[in-house]
């Protein structure tokens, strides 16, 4: 009580300002004197590890300071919206899904290609010793060739639908509250993908989540008149570039630049820089969400992300802390 009424005597109080008003800021000046980690009852949750709770909490206050208006959402796509895995069985990415679908999957150079792409640099891209300059020019090096063996392809928009109805990826269990959460409160959600655009997008129509707070960055396939593939409509995005300088010149930026306070969500070390190319970034959180090999990945993790999440297959933390900086308004 008596911290209640020394934080009470430290608010200067507007003549125009109601009760409920006063106690809302009063609500948040008292929230920042406390462990916001205990509040968020699901950040104390056994999965859920943070290396650093006091930059947490320090990260989280000042959000809650900005309120909602200054929050946005940087995402990856492949199992970070969608999921790691479904029981047991991995979920498969976008470019693993266009290689399924029946005009893709019986082209017997694209997938010999392909695969002998993936064997070769899939395993670059997981190092975590590899020096960063190096592995930047592999993963360029990868996508270009990704991007030189979908050529000639003849993949219609409807064979696209129908393979992701088929395939019938997952999104996280609450995903769709989430999105429509933010939606509600008009915060962009920026969705970063090194995959198929043309797939992300028709993924997240399925689920109606496609909304117009949404907007997605990634490699968007380019037809010539006869509806063969030409390559992708821009510059490559591959795993470590898709970040803010990619969209930084586009009317959707400006946007952007106003809300500096960013939760990013990804499931790869990479991930973590999506937020670069924000200029006026002030406070910026980075969930991390760690499946495969978890004893050899957590102390990167930990050293790369704020909050890391093991196999953990919800949006239930991104949401508990959206709602908690929005009640705190």
């Amino acid at each position: 009580m008596i911290l209640i009424f020394k934080i009470w005597c430290s608010i200067e109080v507007n003549a125009t300002e109601n009760i409920l008003d006063i106690f809302k800021r009063l609500f948040r000046y008292f929230s920042m004197t406390m462990s916001i980690i205990q509040e968020i009852s699901v950040l104390t949750k056994n999965h859920v590890k943070i290396k650093n709770p006091d930059r947490v909490n320090d990260i989280l206050s000042n959000m809650i300071k900005g309120g909602v208006s200054k929050v946005q959402i940087v995402s990856d796509f492949d199992r970070t919206i969608t999921k790691q895995h479904q029981d047991g069985v991995p979920h498969l990415s976008t470019f693993a899904m266009f290689s399924k679908i029946p005009s893709s999957a019986n082209n017997e150079n694209y997938q010999k290609t392909v695969s002998a792409l993936r064997a070769k640099y899939y395993p670059i891209e997981i190092d975590p010793h590899i020096p960063h300059e190096e592995k930047l020019k592999l993963m360029e090096e990868w996508w270009e060739l990704s991007e030189k063996a979908i050529r000639g392809l003849k993949v219609t928009p409807e064979e696209i639908e129908d393979i992701c109805v088929k395939t019938q990826p997952s999104l996280r269990e609450g995903t769709r509250e989430f999105f429509k959460d933010l939606a509600q409160e008009n915060v962009p959600i920026v969705v970063f993908s090194a995959g198929c655009g043309d797939l992300v997008m028709s993924i997240l129509k399925q689920f109606d989540v496609y909304l117009p707070n949404v907007k997605i960055i990634s490699n968007f396939l380019k037809y010539n008149s006869e509806g063969i593939i030409e390559g992708f409509q821009d510059k490559v995005i591959h795993v470590l570039n898709k970040n803010e300088y990619a969209i930084k010149n586009s009317d959707f930026y400006h946007v952007l630049e106003k809300r500096d306070n960013v939760i990013v969500l990804g499931d790869s070390l990479g991930d973590a820089s999506m937020a670069e190319g924000l200029d006026h970034l002030k406070n910026l959180l980075k969930i991390g969400f760690l499946y495969d090999h978890i004893d050899q990945y957590l102390p990167l993790y930990l050293d790369t992300f704020d909050i890391v999440l093991i196999d953990d297959q919800t949006m239930d933390v991104p949401k508990a802390i959206f709602d908690y900086i929005k009640a705190a308004q």
